[in-house]
């Protein structure tokens, strides 16, 4: 009993220690460095007092009056215990501080039994797990703050040692004297700072001690990396100097690996704001949140350290690390566009006006011939080659020439489409009652072969109508058996397509000649 009254004794003087040195109201906007979810477990069964109950939603508003609230920020709940423990709003519910004071203010007890383990069971279900519709974000602190007369809570430590096992904080307020042990037990550590035995007129000495504790356990000390190129990145934080009068200092500078005594492995090196190096230095106001880095190096890893400094409060230097983009040389890409018998389009990127000078263009016929060259302005992405030979393989070599003198070239073939030229001249001459000699003539150049199709005129049905190809040395051939006014047609055919060809009928007369006509 006696080890009792002086733990007793000892946690109501560490209050008063703390009253002594805690005083300063943290002011507007600095708990903006906070993310994460709080849920307060308000008794208000009856056991409490009306007095009590509202003097405890007074040091709730006292407490939340500071924080900002919102997704990225701080979210509160509210669940009170009675006879039927009831979530009075969950972490979704207020998103501004004008919300969560008039919800404060029309706050009413439950009265009843205190059925603080079924209010546990709530929260660790309902609300304080994430994943689960209006339950705690993941990845983010989730802290549960207990306020209770000490009265008959119940067996609560099982309850409370499982939400501890699921990483959930949990501080205990305590405006009675009993249950002293249990409450211990049900406390994450340390214990001075997350356990208060406070008598119910005096709660706002602690207002301060808990806020801090609350503080420590959802503070957001991170700064994020993001939008890296090649040469620059942008560094953002939290406004943790909102509404202060101070600056931010932004330092960064190439990771610096060093090997002791010039062997072993490599060690990394410290944070250009301590470690000697070379850095850059940037001075941001109080009210920004972003910087971006430029001058930066491709594929470096950097360090950058955010230092902020303000007499009106301290604040920890934030360090992070990030690597940019390793530089990516145009022409990495050359395709071919468009294609014909005599021109080819070409079109690379990506497009680096700023820093390409101009783009070099070589090209040839494959598996020799005459080297051409052409030269484009360096906001251009694509050329016409023209003058090219007709079904032939060239080897088109981009070379993009850089101001700095480097220079990158990239190799692709391009083929030009052959030409198809039609058949020039066709002419069918009787011989007989049936048959007739074939002789046609073609343009320029040479096709493959030529194919030879003739059907009569009266039916165009599968059986009447026959198809030989001939080689390309052929100009003339005789058909035999024909039908009465049959129809003759002779194309080209070349290696890519076939060509436009002529079509005659043959009509049996004596020494009648029958020329041809283009279909």
């Amino acid at each position: 009993m006696l080890e009792r009254h002086a733990c007793l004794t000892w946690m109501l003087l560490c209050v008063l220690v703390r009253q002594a040195s805690g005083q300063n109201h943290a002011p507007e906007g600095v708990l903006n460095c906070c993310e994460g979810d709080v849920l307060f477990l308000l008794d208000s069964s009856g056991s409490v007092s009306s007095y009590e109950h509202s003097r405890m939603l007074t040091f709730l508003s006292e407490l939340l009056q500071p924080f900002s609230l919102g997704e990225g920020q701080v979210r509160v709940g509210l669940l009170q215990v009675g006879s039927q423990p009831r979530l009075e709003f969950g972490f979704d519910t207020h998103g501004t501080q004008s919300g969560l004071q008039e919800s404060l203010r029309n706050t009413k007890p439950l009265r009843g039994d205190t059925k603080t383990v079924e209010a546990l069971k709530i929260a660790k279900e309902r609300v304080l797990r994430p994943g689960v519709p209006g339950g705690a974000r993941e990845g983010l602190p989730r802290v549960l703050v207990w306020l209770t007369d000490g009265v008959n809570p119940g067996d609560v430590m099982g309850p409370m040692a499982e939400l501890r096992q699921e990483g959930i904080a949990v501080l205990v307020v305590s405006t009675g004297h009993s249950n002293y042990l249990v409450m211990r037990e049900v406390v994450t550590p340390p214990l001075e700072n997350h356990l208060y035995f406070v008598d119910i007129d005096d709660m706002s000495i602690i207002t301060d001690d808990l806020r801090d504790a609350i503080i420590e356990i959802i503070r957001a000390e991170r700064i994020n990396i993001h939008d890296i190129s090649t040469n620059s990145a942008t560094v953002q934080w939290r406004p943790v100097l909102s509404g202060l009068r101070g600056y931010y200092e932004v330092r960064f500078g190439p990771l610096v690996t060093q090997v002791p005594g010039g062997g072993g492995g490599a060690e990394t090196g410290t944070s250009p704001s301590t470690g000697g190096s070379q850095y850059q230095r940037l001075v941001q106001p109080a009210d920004s949140s972003t910087a971006r880095l430029t001058g930066l190096k491709p594929d470096t890893t950097y360090t950058v350290t955010l230092i902020p400094e303000s007499n009106e409060h301290s604040f920890n230097a934030l360090t992070a690390t990030f690597t940019t983009k390793p530089e990516v040389l145009s022409p990495s890409v050359v395709t071919v566009t468009e294609s014909g018998a005599t021109s080819v389009r070409l079109s690379w990127g990506p497009l680096q006006p700023q820093t390409v000078t101009s783009y070099y263009i070589e090209y040839s016929p494959l598996p020799r011939g005459e080297l051409r060259t052409a030269t484009v302005h360096r906001t251009q992405n694509s050329t016409l080659l023209t003058d090219l030979q007709p079904g032939t393989t060239y080897l088109v070599t981009i070379t993009a020439r850089y101001a700095s003198g480097k220079g990158k070239a990239m190799s692709v073939k391009a083929c030009t489409e052959e030409e198809t030229p039609a058949l020039a001249d066709l002419q069918l001459t009787t011989v007989g009652s049936d048959a007739v000699q074939v002789n046609w003539k073609v343009g320029e150049g040479g096709p493959s072969g030529y194919l030879l199709t003739w059907e009569g005129q009266q039916s165009s049905a599968t059986g009447q109508r026959s198809t030989v190809y001939l080689p390309p040395d052929s100009q003339t051939t005789r058909l035999t058996n024909l039908p009465p006014s049959a129809r003759v047609c002779v194309s080209p055919i070349y290696h890519t397509g076939r060509g436009n060809g002529l079509c005659c009928t043959a009509n049996f007369h004596p020494d009648l000649l029958t020329y041809g006509y283009q279909s």
